[in-house]
């Protein structure tokens, strides 16, 4: 006899993270065979520094940390001369004006995410993601009554707009896209997004409800080959954009997030109240009170893309070497290769034989495929070079 679990979450132990398994399985090849002859590619944590502006920060705040009240609380949004901050700068990133009153501060972008979709759905209503889709998308919609449907992209993992046109019904409420996409590295054009645009501004008027566009992009500043990331804040009224520091500044364990709605949204006040009042009933409160201080020194800053651009160029020639069939990332730090025979799980096996550790395409809903993320040493990716060959002449010799 157990009980200690909702019915709901006891289902949910099944289907827990790929990524954080494989992060595990790590932890234990690591112990057993020494951690410099394990190649790990699992998880998303970015190796690099922080920029020296956050040390700076860092010293500064420690500095005021004998005030009174030098990490209290403030409004819910943030401190307001942090969203003053942060709407110059997203001004500046988004190309279009935002407004001080249109931006959030919360727990990293998934606190935004969440707090966004708990202001937003009634219990059965439909969000809809993009095949392959990080996996926590589907907790945080069925979070709050929410049915989590993915659509398939095309096969180089742009977006299939007819096909997603075909799967709005009268239910959803929210299309939620990830771009530059984790696992793919794919970057939706200006294109995609106003003919996405164009399709759920029409599908808003039909339901009698805005079906919203919510862009997560916690990767946008990972563009290579000068590729462009476009806003989705001009294109749609209802839209929102999700993102965090936790790539940028190399500051994932702080959870500082924000969300940004567009200036232009109907009752854009209201909706606005809707969400801080769901980041407070949620539980956040308020964004951690270090990361918005950080701000005043590290905002505008980001990690060296140029390093992480010459992994990209390594990693890419390691595949190409080795014979893999795969998409070159626009963005973010994944490869999300196709795995050889077919069976990604089984794949993933193989190279986990080989002291490499890669995630399943199946933990983003897509088997036949594995992802390897790129934010490690050069040296890292160029020690796993002969065990990718060696795992797929294994697959080749069967």
């Amino acid at each position: 006899m157990s009980g200690v679990l909702s019915r709901e979450f006891a289902g949910y132990a099944g289907q827990s993270s790929m990524i954080r398994r494989m992060f595990e399985a790590g932890i234990k090849l690591k112990l057993e065979h020494g951690a410099d002859k394990v190649c790990d590619f699992s998880l998303g944590n970015p190796d690099l520094p922080p920029p020296a502006e956050v040390a700076e920060g860092m010293r500064a705040i420690a500095r005021e940390a004998d005030q009174p009240f030098a990490f209290g609380y403030m409004p819910n949004a943030g401190f307001p001369w942090a969203l003053e901050l942060l709407a110059g700068e997203l001004t500046r990133e988004q190309g279009v004006r935002v407004e001080p009153s249109d931006v959030m501060l919360a727990g990293g972008a998934a606190g935004a995410m969440n707090s966004f979709l708990r202001a937003v759905l009634e219990p059965g209503d439909e969000v809809l993601g993009v095949l392959p889709y990080f996996v926590d998308y589907g907790f945080y919609a069925a979070n709050f009554g929410g049915i989590f449907k993915a659509v398939p992209a095309k096969a180089d993992f742009s977006l299939d707009v007819p096909a997603i046109e075909a799967a709005i019904t009268k239910k959803t409420r929210v299309m939620l896209i990830n771009s530059p996409n984790n696992p793919t590295g794919q970057i939706y054009s200006e294109a995609e997004l106003t003919s996405l645009a164009a399709v759920l501004r029409r599908k808003s008027a039909e339901n009698g409800r805005p079906v919203f566009l919510a862009l997560d992009e916690p990767y946008r500043f990972l563009a290579f080959e000068g590729t462009a990331v476009p806003s989705v804040l001009p294109l749609y009224e209802y839209s929102v954009a999700v993102s965090s520091f936790s790539k940028s500044l190399s500051l994932p364990g702080e959870r500082l997030g924000y969300l940004v709605a567009a200036n232009s949204m109907p009752d854009k006040n209201v909706f606005m109240g809707g969400v801080i009042m769901a980041s407070r009933v949620l539980g956040f409160v308020n964004a951690p009170v270090v990361g918005q201080k950080l701000l005043k020194y590290a905002i505008g800053k980001q990690a060296d893309l140029s390093v992480y651009a010459k992994r990209r160029t390594v990693m890419a020639a390691a595949l190409a070497d080795a014979g893999y069939e795969f998409t070159s990332p626009k963005g973010a730090f994944y490869f999300f290769p196709k795995a050889p025979g077919g069976d990604d799980a089984a794949f993933v096996e193989l190279l986990a034989d080989e002291l490499i550790l890669a995630v399943p395409g199946r933990g983003f809903g897509l088997p036949g495929y594995f992802r390897l993320a790129f934010c490690v040493g050069e040296e890292v990716i160029r020690r796993a070079a002969p065990g990718f060959k060696r795992a797929l002449l294994a697959v080749k010799q069967h």
